[in-house]
């Protein structure tokens, strides 16, 4: 398996509606971050499916490191 790319070392402002699927890009290679695009191909890392609970802004990890996926978990300020 390869290892993730870092896309940012920020999280991701995204705004999601309640009830409906994302597929949060593990990789870091999907060039519709935070979202994936099928970019992974043959790396070894899938995305990561998830059902937002209630319309609101989440805060998802740009820098891949995080220990809360799809979620920010503050990783990017240790890299």
């Amino acid at each position: 398996m390869i290892d993730a790319v870092c896309a940012q070392k920020e999280p991701y402002a995204f705004n999601v509606e309640a009830g409906k699927k994302y597929a949060w890009c593990a990789c870091g290679r999907s060039a519709n971050q935070p979202l994936c695009d099928g970019s992974h191909g043959d790396c070894g890392i899938t995305p990561m499916m998830f059902t937002a609970e209630k319309t609101e802004t989440v805060y998802m990890c740009g820098c891949k490191a995080t220990k809360t996926q799809p979620f920010c978990d503050g990783s990017h300020n240790d890299l």
